[in-house]
């Protein structure tokens, strides 16, 4: 198991579009980014990429380079979907928290956690979001987003071992017909090649 934990804040600008976890949301103001504003896309792309040590957002997407003005959110997300999955993990489960004045977000919180469930490729059961308002903190122009992401290492067909286990064990007198062969006789190592070990999802690809 690894997890990850994501943060983007986004001040609020007259003029662009809203959009939050890949929805456009109807509100005088969007939020201010050099890509399209997504605070809780770019959240959950930081978390899914620290937990597999994979940088972060501005290591893949650099705010610097001009390709990336006005970018579709989504595809700063894919690309940690990806070093996940390149990392041997895939998603459990992840918690949000949006936190901001306006708009509410508790009337829009199913939409958007259908709307992340589905960017994952996941169940909208394992997306929480919640709403919170900024109390006694100078934030009424700005939003927040705090995520947390659990991952969990992708299992690996099993049968392999079943049949490891109900396999006959070689009689002594076939081993000992195997050793002899290779006492009697020369052979070429090389043309028995090396095998490649097995993956091991608990390494660190990235």
């Amino acid at each position: 198991m690894r997890i990850g934990l994501g943060f983007d804040s986004h001040a609020f600008k007259e003029g662009v579009p809203l959009v939050i976890g890949g929805l456009k949301i109807d509100h005088p103001e969007g939020l201010a980014g050099h890509s399209d504003g997504d605070l809780l896309l770019h959240a959950i792309t930081d978390a899914l990429l620290g937990a597999v040590s994979a940088g972060d957002i501005g290591t893949f997407f650099p705010p610097t380079d001009p390709k990336w003005k006005g970018a579709d959110s989504t595809l700063f997300l894919e690309t940690a979907i990806e070093e996940v999955a390149l990392a041997g993990y895939k998603i459990v489960n992840l918690d949000c928290v949006l936190i901001m004045h306006r708009p509410k977000i508790v009337p829009l919180a199913e939409k958007l956690r259908a709307s992340v469930a589905d960017l994952l490729g996941i169940d909208i059961k394992d997306v929480s979001l919640k709403g919170k308002t900024p109390e006694g903190l100078q934030q009424d122009g700005t939003a927040v987003a705090h995520v947390v992401v659990l991952l969990e290492s992708i299992k690996l067909p099993g049968e392999h071992k079943k049949l490891a286990v109900h396999a006959e064990a070689p009689s002594d007198a076939e081993i000992d017909g195997v050793v002899g062969s290779l006492v009697r006789d020369s052979h070429d190592i090389s043309a028995l090649g090396r095998k490649v070990p097995a993956f091991d999802p608990g390494d660190d690809l990235t």
